[in-house]
C-alpha cells in the first residue's frame, strides 16, 4: 500500500466508502471523518491523549444502563444536544410557513437523560406530587396549532424530580416511577394536573462526564424545570420544559436548555381553595402555560 502523507489521510479514508450504497450515511461519515482529522491535526493530538480519549469513551459506556445514559448526558453538556434541537425545530419551521397572525410555535429543548417511556395515564388534574417532597404545584393551560385551533387528545406526557432534586431513576432499583404521568387534553385543548414546583439540582457527576465537567471548571447544575412532551396526529412532536422563572442556575444551565419563551413565573398563594376547587392546607404555586404545536406539512 502507497505511503499516505497526514495531509492525505482523511481523503483516504472517505475514497474507500466509493462503493457506499447508502448516500445520507456516506455523507454523514464523510464529514465526520474530515472533521475528525482536522481536530487531531489542530491539537497535535498526542498518542497518550488519544487513549485517554478512548479509555473516557469505554467508561461513558460502561456508565449506561436501562436507567442511565452517559451518552446523552456527554452529549447534553458539550451542547451537542441543544444544535441537534435547534436545526430540526428551523427545518420544521421551515416547512411550516406561518400566516400573518398566527401564533409562534412552543420552542424545543433537550430531552435529557431522565425521560422513561410508559408512564401511567391519568385523568386530567390528577396529582402526581402527593407524598413527594416539594411546594404542590397546580399545572394548567391549553394546546394549540399555530392558528389557535385547540389540540383535542394530545398526549403530554410529564416528569421531573422532586423538591430536593432527585429522579426517580436516581432512588435505586426499587424506587418505580414518581412524579411521571401521561395525561390528555379534552375537547378545548386544554390539561391540568398538580405535581410540585421542581427544583434545581446537579446532573449525574459521579461518572466521567462529570469529571469532564469538573475539569472543565463547570458547574454541573440545571435550574428547576418540569419535562413536558407532547404528541397529537397531524401536528409535530414536541420536546420541551418549563422552567422555573426565579430558580439559581437559570442563567448557566449545564445543557445549554434554556429558552426565553419557556421560562415561567410560578404563582405563590397562601393555604385555601385552589383554582380547580380543591382545598389546600399548605402554600402552593400555579403554573400557566400555552403549548403551541406546528401542523405536519
Amino acid at each position: 500500500m502507497a505511503q499516505l502523507e497526514a495531509q492525505d489521510l482523511a481523503q483516504a479514508v472517505i475514497d474507500r466508502m466509493a462503493d457506499c450504497k447508502e448516500p445520507r450515511f456516506k455523507e454523514v461519515m464523510s464529514a465526520l471523518v474530515r472533521h475528525a482529522h482536522a481536530f487531531v491535526s489542530e491539537v497535535k493530538l498526542t498518542p497518550e491523549e488519544w487513549v485517554t480519549a478512548i479509555q473516557f469513551l469505554t467508561d461513558t459506556g460502561k456508565m449506561c444502563d436501562e436507567k442511565r445514559q452517559e451518552f446523552i448526558l456527554l452529549s447534553d453538556t458539550l451542547g451537542v444536544s441543544m444544535l441537534v434541537v435547534a436545526i430540526d425545530q428551523a427545518k420544521a419551521a421551515a416547512k411550516h410557513r406561518p400566516k400573518p397572525g398566527e401564533k409562534p410555535p412552543t420552542e424545543a429543548t433537550v430531552l435529557g437523560p431522565f425521560f422513561w417511556p410508559g408512564a401511567p395515564e391519568l385523568e386530567l388534574g390528577a396529582d402526581i406530587g402527593a407524598g413527594h417532597p416539594g411546594t404542590p404545584a397546580y399545572y394548567r393551560g391549553r394546546v394549540t396549532d399555530t392558528a389557535g385551533k385547540p389540540v383535542a387528545n394530545c398526549t403530554l406526557d410529564v416528569w421531573s424530580g422532586d423538591g430536593e432534586g432527585f429522579y426517580d431513576m436516581q432512588k435505586g432499583p426499587d424506587a418505580g416511577m414518581q412524579l411521571r404521568a401521561r395525561f390528555r387534553t379534552d375537547k378545548e385543548g386544554n390539561y391540568s394536573f398538580w405535581s410540585i414546583r421542581p427544583s434545581y439540582y446537579p446532573v449525574p457527576d459521579d461518572g466521567p462526564v462529570g469529571k469532564m465537567l469538573h475539569r472543565m471548571g463547570r458547574h454541573p447544575n440545571r435550574p428547576g424545570h418540569m419535562h413536558t412532551m407532547l404528541e397529537a396526529p397531524g401536528y409535530e412532536k414536541l420536546v420541551t420544559h418549563l422552567f422555573v422563572s426565579d430558580s439559581p442556575y437559570i442563567e448557566s444551565d449545564a445543557v445549554f436548555g434554556v429558552r426565553d419563551s419557556l421560562i415561567v413565573d410560578f404563582q405563590s398563594h397562601a393555604a385555601g381553595k385552589a383554582p380547580d376547587g380543591r382545598m389546600m392546607n399548605t402554600p402552593y404555586h400555579t403554573c400557566s402555560y400555552d403549548f403551541v404545536l406546528v401542523p405536519k406539512a
